[in-house]
């Protein structure tokens, strides 16, 4: 193994790991959207390999191809450049839609009294919600069902920047063997901090009194992701 290849190979470990931690849209995301809805840690798991795997693996398929055929760094950058305003967008309306949806949950879900008479004619209420009830629950569980496919759609779009002119092109000019390497440390390490900080993150979480912000979670996961999707277009995190 070459200096120049040890001097790449360190260069992609700390590349992924850095243009992850300061990439809120890597883990945020993921975050708010397993405490909404209440994803096992396995569910959460998986759920971020694949984003993350369909991240990497995107640019990964287009810096190959423009290597395959000879094209300039700068055309392969306007392509990830491109494709990054639509990750960016994407993630902002589903951050919107999704705001607007919990603000309906919570609105409908808002505590209210029932009264009850029992056969001796004594009466008495209670406060009650449908928030845990079992038809909701399976609602719930329905709409969920697009929130993973939505996520891995917006990180197939999303490019990993440094990828293809930093680290693919040089190691493609050392060897293949080169590229593959570098390329598997630097997936490695990305999608290995996004597991890392959105585990962490989740049993951090955990220990924090979130009862009576229960009825809001989606509200407030919403605007999280909404608001990531607006400082990665906007501030360019």
């Amino acid at each position: 193994m070459t200096a120049e290849l040890q001097l790449l190979l360190l260069t992609a470990a700390s590349i992924g790991f850095i243009h992850t931690i300061l990439g809120p849209d890597h883990y945020v995301p993921f975050i708010v959207m397993a405490k909404s809805q209440r994803w096992s840690i396995a569910k959460t798991s998986l759920i971020t390999f694949l984003c993350g795997i369909g991240h990497v693996l995107s640019s990964v398929a287009l810096g190959l191809v423009g290597i395959a055929i000879g094209a300039a760094v700068g055309k392969l950058e306007e392509i990830e450049s491109f494709r990054g305003d639509l990750a960016g967008w994407a993630l902002t309306s589903f951050g919107l839609a999704y705001t607007v949806w919990g603000i309906w949950r919570a609105i409908k879900n808002r505590p209210h009294i029932h009264e009850h008479v029992h056969a001796d004619g004594t009466c008495h209420s209670h406060n009650h919600t449908h928030h845990d009830s079992h038809a909701h629950l399976h609602e719930s569980s329905r709409k969920a069902n697009l929130t993973p496919w939505i996520l891995f759609t917006v990180f197939v779009f999303g490019p990993c920047e440094p990828l293809i002119p930093i680290l693919m092109y040089p190691a493609a000019q050392n060897s293949l063997f080169g590229l593959i390497i570098v390329t598997s440390v630097f997936a490695i390490m990305t999608i290995g901090t996004m597991l890392s900080v959105v585990l962490l993150s989740l049993f951090g979480i955990s220990f924090l009194p979130m009862q009576r912000l229960e009825r809001y979670t989606h509200a407030l996961a919403g605007v999280t992701v909404f608001m990531c999707g607006v400082a990665i277009q906007f501030l360019g995190l």
